[in-house]
């Protein structure tokens, strides 16, 4: 059996999605796939499909007692809220022990326990719990993905600007899709047990070059604007942004400046078998949308 937990999540939905394209090619067997969710009625659609839902709380430890089984390889995506995750990790990595799963694989952030951003601190405990547990496990050490910036598309669109303190610095981002596609091929492969992928995309973008390429496929005027850390964390906070989370992102925007994830290790491109998708690609789409 095959396990997601944060299956109803934006990476979990699509990582569901790729391992249920596996059943359907007749790669996978029918009723080998898990979601762990904390909605059920959220999930109702992939029981229909025919994927077994287990209902379980990252923060309510006793409800991950039922969440894994003796042999079973888990896709453990990282909790969302950040700066309670890692007494959440902690509980999962219990529950993955108690079970005896026979792999765990983990999404982290990319660096790992070199990564030089705040972001990074709960991964690093929580990787550093893994491989005390001594479960089997792989580290997916994800990048940056597309989407936190196309995402942010209507806003740059209203004032025709990117705004960043990440200066010159340069991007390796990939489609949230690429990393869903990279777990799935890990999930249900063999050989990776004890690997650490660095993954990101295969082309490394500056802010000014995104701006740009919003630009003429908008066929607005868009530019970019470095700023200085500070002035950054006023625009945040100013926009809604809570504080800590505003000097979160502040930091990130730093470490890119320093090009500590600009680093194009390939590792993505081999999971899945292809180039990862371009920034471009991913701008048409959200344009798209609009």
């Amino acid at each position: 059996m095959i396990v997601v937990t944060g299956a109803t999540g934006q990476l979990g939905q699509l990582v569901i999605e790729g391992l249920l394209a596996k059943v359907a090619a007749g790669e996978l067997p029918a009723g080998e796939i898990a979601a762990v969710v904390r909605d059920r009625a959220k999930a109702a659609d992939l029981a229909a499909r025919g994927v077994e839902l287990r209902i379980a709380d990252y923060g309510q430890p006793e409800t991950l007692a039922g969440a894994f089984r003796a042999g079973e390889r888990v896709l453990f995506i990282s909790g969302s809220e950040v700066g309670q995750r890692v007494p959440q990790h902690l509980a999962v990595i219990d529950a993955a022990m108690e079970a005896g799963v026979a792999l765990l694989a983990y999404t982290g952030i990319r660096g790992g326990p070199a990564a030089d951003f705040q972001l990074a601190a709960e991964h690093k405990v929580t990787e550093q719990a893994i491989l005390d547990s001594g479960l089997p496990h792989v580290f997916l050490r994800n990048g940056w993905y597309h989407e936190n910036y196309t995402g942010r598309l209507a806003t740059i669109l209203e004032h025709g600007a990117v705004v960043s303190n990440a200066g010159e610095g340069r991007v390796a981002s990939a489609a949230r899709a690429d990393y869903a596609a990279a777990a799935v091929a890990v999930l249900t492969g063999e050989g990776h047990e004890g690997a650490a992928y660095e993954l990101s995309g295969d082309v490394a973008w500056s802010f000014a070059e995104y701006a740009a390429e919003v630009a003429a496929q908008s066929g607005k005027p868009v530019s970019y604007s470095a700023l200085s850390a500070d002035a950054h964390q006023e625009i945040l906070t100013g926009a809604g942004v809570p504080e800590p989370f505003a000097a979160i992102l502040v930091d990130v925007d730093s470490a890119i400046e320093r090009g500590s994830l600009a680093g194009t290790s390939g590792d993505l491109a081999r999971l899945i078998g292809r180039p990862t998708t371009p920034i471009a690609e991913s701008i048409a789409a959200a344009l798209a949308l609009r």
